[in-house]
C-alpha cells in the first residue's frame, strides 16, 4: 500500500509522534504505514484521513500486483 502521509505531515509540520498520539498508535506505527511495511486498521486510516480533512483515497492507494 502506497501513502503520501510523509507528504501531508510535512506540510503541516506534524511529526510522527505527535500523528501516532492523535490518533492513538505508536509512532513506530505511523512509520511502518508510511514505509509501506503495514497497512492501517480502518479505523486508524479514517482518524489520519480527518486529521489530514483529505478523503482516504487520496491518502492511500493499493499497489497493483
Amino acid at each position: 500500500m502506497r501513502t503520501n502521509i510523509r507528504e501531508l505531515r510535512e506540510i503541516r509540520n506534524i511529526s510522527q509522534k505527535e500523528l501516532g498520539e492523535l490518533v492513538g498508535v505508536s509512532r513506530q506505527t505511523i512509520n511502518y504505514i508510511e514505509l509501506g511495511k503495514t497497512s492501517p486498521k480502518i479505523t486508524v486510516a479514517l482518524k489520519i484521513a480527518k486529521i489530514f480533512n483529505t478523503p482516504v483515497e487520496e491518502i492511500f492507494e493499493l499497489e497493483e500486483e
